[in-house]
């Protein structure tokens, strides 16, 4: 999950939006700031400093306040907001756009941090046209939806005797989809798809190899640095470390802890108890920072944290789908009290789109087109996630090449950054679409759509392996090389295997 290189932009251009579209989906870079680079890593090593005599400074990615600055801007042309007159005075001042490279600029500029805490603070003030049509709050969320979906009279897991194989068949199914995107997260589109042909694995059908590659396209793209000596074919050993199984085993835990009446706060505590600081990345690491400088939940999605919106708490949903079988409503209203630790906006419906889906699976009644509905009731139908997710459903369904539907998604949202939920929401909507419920088409269909492979193929991993129902209708060579073994750097659980993980969960979705 975690690249540690620069990379390119993405393949295929971003059509200019015109006329309303262009109000509705805003371009980053607007008012006449220089253009931020269309990809930055969610995180890696420390920026190099400049060379000198006296002792290398700390570079913390994701949390300086003169690296903050340029992505507050490129969010606020995303939402609309008016920066112009700030954006001028940042880049007179010698201000930098958004960082091209991890979460810190290559070279430190702490004589720009008073100016950039004046910024920020003035760029949270500015209103955005678009907050009337996406809310945070919950109950603003339920009364844009006039979908929302209800309750079941008398839902009753424990009656369901294939629950627990359908949650042991969703761990796989979201570790699987995560490790196969993990070689190949921050890279663009054209780069993943000359990396897999070259391999005689396209149509994406396996995992990523470098066996047979050439290599000099090995050096044009190379893999994700954390990630290539644990996720391609050849050096997998087990389930690797990665930010998108340590959520859901935090979830979890919180469960187990506190029971479905957690609040916001009981989470704050338990990232603080069990989660390393340096295993947190763009929003939880702001948020993570905001609660030691003593912020309370939830100002801790807000100061000064440009990554509200990203994909973050959309990765930490689908414990609550899994533990609320058949009532996506339920699985939102938990997923929210998680979500709002760090994000607002589209970052929450996200993580509430996720959760309605997974719970819809998780019920054993459904099929994923159903369930996808599911997730998009719980979502307000005129914000960007909700449009997202219904054109991405819409070209899947209408679209037969699925890398014509990818090419499509990237023209029309390529100008997100490529971590935001919005764009991510699409691509895991029509991955799940295209692939009408089949386990490896959709794992494969969501990593080789580029943007946030390995967080997107663990979703639909887990979406997908709820619907196939039992580990043993999952293909032999995704759950294998995971050698029922995970690691992780939650201590409770580092080495634990899916099948105990599917016990634990199952306990807490049958718990009264």
């Amino acid at each position: 999950m975690t690249p540690s290189a620069p990379a390119p932009g993405p393949s295929t251009a971003s059509a200019p939006a015109t006329g309303a579209a262009a109000a509705r989906h805003p371009r980053p870079a607007a008012d006449g700031a220089p253009a931020g680079p269309a990809r930055t890593s969610r995180a890696g090593p420390p920026a190099t400093p400049p060379a000198g005599d006296g002792p290398a400074p700390v570079r913390l990615t994701w949390v300086q306040p003169e690296d903050l600055v340029g992505h507050e801007l490129r969010q606020a042309a995303e939402d609309g907001r008016d920066a112009g007159e700030i954006a001028a005075r940042w880049y007179a001042a010698g201000g930098h756009p958004a960082p091209p490279a991890a979460g810190a600029s290559p070279v430190p500029r702490p004589e720009l941090r008073p100016l950039a805490e004046e910024l920020l603070d003035a760029l949270a003030a500015l209103p955005s046209p678009l907050a009337p049509d996406e809310p945070t709050a919950l109950d603003a969320i339920e009364a844009a939806c006039p979908d929302w979906p209800v309750r079941p009279s008398a839902p009753d897991a424990r009656a369901d005797p294939a629950l627990r194989d359908r949650l042991h068949a969703a761990w796989l199914g979201r570790a699987a989809g995560c490790l196969l995107g993990k070689p190949v997260e921050k890279l663009p589109l054209d780069a993943i798809r000359a990396l897999a042909r070259a391999a005689g694995n396209w149509p994406l059908d396996d995992w990523f190899t470098a066996r047979g590659v050439p290599p000099a396209l090995l050096a044009a793209h190379p893999w994700n640095r954390r990630s290539a000596a644990t996720s391609l074919a050849e050096t997998i050993d087990g389930m690797p470390a990665d930010d998108d199984l340590d959520h859901p085993l935090l979830a979890l835990l919180l469960l187990r802890r506190h029971g479905r009446g957690f609040t916001t706060a009981d989470l704050a505590h338990l990232w603080l108890d069990e989660l390393p600081a340096g295993r947190t990345f763009t929003a939880e690491r702001i948020a993570y920072r905001n609660l030691l400088d003593g912020v309370e939940p939830p100002l801790t999605a807000v100061r000064r944290n440009p990554f509200r919106e990203w994909i973050g708490a959309q990765i930490r949903a689908d414990v609550h789908g899994w533990t609320h079988p058949g009532d996506p409503a339920a699985a939102a209203a938990q997923a929210h009290r998680d979500a709002v630790l760090s994000h607002t906006g589209s970052g929450v419906h996200g993580a509430l789109f996720v959760a309605a889906t997974v719970a819809a699976a998780a019920g054993g009644t459904t099929d994923v087109h159903r369930a996808l509905a599911a997730g998009l009731s719980v979502v307000p139908p005129r914000s960007r996630l909700a449009e997202a997710v219904r054109y991405g459903i819409r070209t899947a369904r209408t679209t037969p090449a699925l890398d014509t539907v990818v090419d499509r998604l990237h023209a029309r949202y390529g100008g997100y950054h490529w971590v935001h939920a919005v764009p991510n929401s699409a691509l895991l909507a029509a991955a799940l679409t295209h692939a009408d419920g089949d386990f490896t088409a959709s794992i494969c269909a969501a990593v080789s759509g580029g943007w946030d492979t390995d967080s997107n193929g663990a979703t639909a991993g887990s979406v997908a392996g709820l619907l196939a129902g039992h580990p043993d209708r999952i293909p032999d060579r995704w759950t294998s090389p995971l050698k029922n073994r995970l690691a992780t750097t939650v201590p409770t659980f580092d080495g634990v295997g899916f099948d105990t993980l599917a016990d634990l969960t199952h306990l807490e979705a049958v718990r009264p």
